[in-house]
């Protein structure tokens, strides 16, 4: 594969479907990435390296802003992360 070669339209949309199966099956596994491990390469093996943590970074993005929509804003926990 060559380097940073722009994905073709098929690429990109094989890249799109991987990472909409992904997510969808996270959000029915309330994130449970062990449930999805199989789409989880699938959409890295069809995604270029950096779309993929691009949308890795959207996706935290996207959760904590529905987070604020449906809890509001939390100040983060003192000491740690979860």
């Amino acid at each position: 594969a060559a380097g940073m070669a722009a994905p073709t339209m098929e690429e990109r949309k094989a890249c799109w479907g991987a990472r909409d199966e992904f997510w969808q099956c996270l959000d029915s596994h309330g994130d449970d990435a062990t449930k999805c491990e199989k789409l989880r390469r699938a959409f890295e093996s069809r995604c270029p390296q950096q779309w993929v943590k691009h949308f890795d970074k959207r996706r935290d993005f996207l959760k904590y802003k529905k987070k604020l929509e449906t809890e509001g804003y939390q100040p983060p926990e003192a000491g740690g992360k979860s």
